[in-house]
């Protein structure tokens, strides 16, 4: 577990203010990139910051692409197409992403600033802020924005305020810090509708639900009830008319099986699965993941095995969960 390091960052503000002076003093096109398969903390963290960063007069390329359900929060003419080129001089931006090899959208090259909260973050670019006690990418661009001295609106909060949302659950998480409250409470104050953003959130579309009840029936217990699983296939997928995104948050769905500590979700991909991890009460969905290649959070993790079946990855999943329940003291 050597790539883990869960320390707060001791130098915070201090990096804090030296990215803000890097960011106010160029003249260079900023970058901003994030993971791939981008969640509501990535997309809500790099686009809050774009919109920051253009109010003070810069020019920003903001290169990711969401879900279909955070597809409302940026308008057509925010986005810029994927690069394999960076202009001359650029400035990178790579937020909420662990591992520059799961980086996309331009290449993690020249001037990269990396601000992240995942412990397993390997402390790549130039100045990196990495933070795991921070519950979201977004809470550190929230305080990146006031350090830039940037008038707050609406338009910035609502999706710098949608990050702190989903990766707090709603503010149901164990990250839910009065630090996190205060920071919601701010941004709710510069104006986001907050009810009909939260509403906004769970929309889903009609062939969602479809997949979801194929997913269900899919559900497995293991070691005594103390971990729960599922997987959805390609071809379930097809067959409900749906797209791989539509399943992403399915792992949230089966973590709350009584008795559980563990729940892992399964997606078959070509040549690939992935694996998304969620745990409790002291059981770390991290060392599940960097057991498996990934990375992630104590509480909520993953991992994509390639070149590994969906009925492969099931043994070696579960292998994994086996050792951390063992660590845990859940099992002998």
């Amino acid at each position: 577990m050597e790539r883990i390091n869960n320390q707060p960052e001791p130098h915070y503000w201090e990096k804090m203010r030296l990215v803000a002076d890097v960011l106010r003093a160029t003249d260079a096109t900023v970058v901003i990139i994030a993971h791939e398969d981008p969640d509501g903390d990535a997309v809500g963290s790099t686009l809050g910051l774009a919109r920051a960063l253009r109010q003070l007069g810069k020019k920003v390329w903001w290169i990711v692409e969401p879900p279909r359900f955070l597809r409302f929060l940026p308008r057509e003419d925010e986005y810029h197409e994927p690069v394999e080129k960076l202009p001359d001089d650029a400035v990178l931006v790579v937020l909420d992403s662990g591992d520059r090899h799961r980086a996309v959208g331009a290449p993690v090259e020249g001037f990269v600033i990396n601000i992240d909260h995942h412990g397993s973050n390997s402390r790549f670019g130039q100045i990196h802020i990495v933070d795991p006690s921070k519950a979201a990418a977004a809470q550190m661009v929230k305080d990146l924005i006031d350090a830039l001295e940037v008038e707050w609106t609406e338009e910035i909060a609502t999706p710098v305020l949608t990050g702190l949302i989903t990766d707090t659950g709603n503010f149901r998480f164990g990250n839910t810090t009065p630090e996190v409250l205060e920071t919601a409470a701010e941004l709710v104050a510069h104006g986001v509708k907050l009810a009909e953003l939260t509403d906004r959130l769970q929309w889903r579309p009609p062939q969602y639900f479809k997949l979801m009840g194929m997913v269900l029936s899919t559900v497995q217990f293991h070691f005594g009830g103390l971990a729960v699983s599922a997987h959805v296939t390609r071809r379930m997928t097809e067959e409900a008319g749906s797209t791989e995104e539509d399943s992403d948050d399915f792992v949230g769905v089966i973590r709350y099986a009584e008795g559980s500590y563990v729940a892992v979700f399964l997606k078959e991909r070509e040549g690939a699965t992935k694996v998304s991890i969620r745990s409790r009460a002291g059981v770390s969905a991290q060392n599940i993941a960097v057991e498996l290649g990934g990375g992630g959070h104590v509480p909520a993790a993953g991992a994509t095995l390639e070149g590994v079946s969906l009925e492969e990855a099931y043994p070696v999943v579960l292998a994994a969960v086996e050792k951390e329940l063992k660590r845990a003291g859940f099992l002998s």
